[in-house]
């Protein structure tokens, strides 16, 4: 995934860089800011956590009460209302599904979980259980009224999720409340989406670390961000390995079979959740055809790793 490099606590400019982790929508989230003091970056950490968590309790696919939740429970029933904020985001993810032409797809939720990437899978699951485990998956069938904000699963049994852009869009929420506030940087840096803004209290820049997906603890690249984002997805944490193939934790949403070829995507642009949705995108397509569809995105930067272990970036 993504580390944090060369962070400084003070210097002469007055002003102190505190860092907090805290597990935030079911993964850890490592929140870094820049302030005059050390009483006044506590209350902005804070105020992170508190945006997050308001996040959570709008799109969490596994908190029944939140509106997503609700969505997913009507699906075949009815439309749900939702606050412009949720209707929005949804749109965005279909618009994201039909750009990546399926190879992102936030109906992805209701895929039958055959795999297991627990180390426990020793053979492949049948052919027909694989074909059958998509029945629910397909993001043209969601339906959204505009006008009403309403969102409508026709289908019994789909269900819409955020897990691929959802912490990438807090990370970039987060930003943009502290930016609104006035905070001179840091970092929002959701178990590898972050967002950056402004400098440390030295006056340089982030300096982010691709992990290497071979060599715990080794790095691979380096690159610096002022205002900017940076997303990871890789199949290096959880996947299952059989007749000696990886196959990642990333399911293709058209097939049911978990994408191969790539160990990690990383994407590096002006938005966390952008990016997020690009690095799952060209886990799914692999190296050539991910390549060529980066290309749509010129402000969008990236450094691949195959499981051969090559390296690929962008210039």
């Amino acid at each position: 995934m993504l580390t944090i490099w060369g962070l400084g606590g003070s210097c002469a400019w007055a002003q102190v860089l505190l860092k907090r982790n805290v597990v935030l929508m079911g993964s850890r989230f490592d929140i870094t800011i820049v302030e005059k003091d050390t009483v006044l970056a506590q209350q902005r950490i804070n105020q992170v956590i508190a945006e997050v968590t308001r996040i959570e309790n709008l799109i969490s696919e596994w908190k029944p009460e939140t509106q997503i939740s609700q969505v997913n429970q009507n699906a075949g029933i009815k439309p749900v209302k939702v606050d412009r904020e949720v209707f929005e985001l949804t749109r965005r993810g279909i618009e994201f599904s039909k750009l990546s032409g399926g190879a992102f797809d936030i109906s992805i939720a209701a895929l039958d979980r055959l795999w297991k990437f627990d180390g426990s899978m020793t053979e492949m699951p049948p052919e027909d259980a694989i074909k059958n485990s998509i029945r629910h998956v397909g993001y043209q069938h969601i339906l959204l009224d505009s006008l009403h904000s309403t969102i409508y699963l026709p289908i019994q049994g789909m269900k819409i999720g955020f897990g691929s852009i959802g912490k990438g869009y807090a990370a970039d929420k987060g930003r943009e409340l502290m930016q609104s506030l006035g905070v001179p940087g840091g970092i929002v840096n959701a178990s590898g989406d972050l967002s950056t803004w402004g400098t440390q209290p030295s006056q340089k820049a982030w300096l982010i670390g691709i992990n290497n997906p071979f060599e715990s603890g080794k790095i691979v690249r380096t690159f610096k961000l002022g205002l900017g984002a940076a997303a990871t997805s890789g199949s290096y944490e959880k996947y299952a390995e059989i007749n000696n193939v990886r196959y990642s934790h990333i399911i293709n949403p058209k097939t049911g079979y978990p994408a191969t070829g790539l160990v990690s995507a990383t994407i590096i642009g002006p938005s966390a959740e952008f990016a997020n949705g690009l690095s799952t995108s060209v886990m799914v397509l692999g190296e050539k055809e991910g390549i060529q569809f980066l290309k749509q995105f010129p402000l969008y930067r990236y450094v691949l790793i195959t499981d051969q272990g090559k390296i690929i970036k962008s210039k």
